[in-house]
């Protein structure tokens, strides 16, 4: 069974804010507070392609094991290795991110989907974000009769963590607008 949802949010903040923001929102230490169930995050590749323009980057996100403790408890593990791969498009104002846990995958499997881009309404000044995370934990005998139970309470706690991404997100934005105004720069 696959556990799936989708959502969207604008941010009243344009497009070069909101990713600036993205990039940045791992490293400050009020974020570190809030987004406590991330541990690390390290880069480990990046690439511009001069000819279309486009930054590819890999990272490394280790986090707290999602799920319930029961489920940490059986598995023996705390924490979750997650790679995330980014494609920002400059030219098209387009930022993808796909993120996926690369351990615990015999018990279960993230995948996290987020895509920035100017909303259509106001493409100047705000930014739609739109996410899609899907959670498949796959049957043991001792956990096929709670996979479904075990899904959806790791779908709430990833909820959690989204809502508390973008109150992250929107702190950021909001920084980095005082930030450039009183450099006089407009980001």
């Amino acid at each position: 069974m696959v556990k799936a949802y989708s959502q969207e949010h604008t941010y009243k903040h344009p497009w070069e804010r909101v990713t600036s923001a993205s990039w940045r929102k791992f490293a400050e230490p009020e974020n570190k507070r809030t987004l406590s169930h991330i541990l690390q995050v390290d880069t480990l590749n990046h690439k511009l392609e001069p000819e279309s323009g486009k930054l590819y980057t890999t990272r490394a996100v280790t986090i707290h094991a999602p799920g319930p403790w029961f489920l940490r408890k059986i598995v023996g593990q705390d924490i979750c290795h997650c790679v995330e791969s980014t494609v920002v498009d400059a030219k098209t104002r387009s930022m993808q991110l796909a993120t996926k846990n690369i351990s615990l995958q015999k018990y279960i499997e993230v995948e996290e989907k987020i895509r920035y881009d100017p909303h259509p309404d106001n493409p100047n000044e705000w930014t739609i974000c739109r996410q899609e995370t899907s959670i498949r934990i796959k049957p043991l005998s001792t956990l096929a009769s709670m996979a479904e139970k075990i899904e959806q309470k790791c779908v709430e706690k990833f909820q959690q963590n989204s809502a508390k991404g973008r109150e992250v997100m929107e702190r950021m934005c909001k920084y980095l607008e005082a930030e450039s105004s009183s450099r006089g720069i407009s980001v």
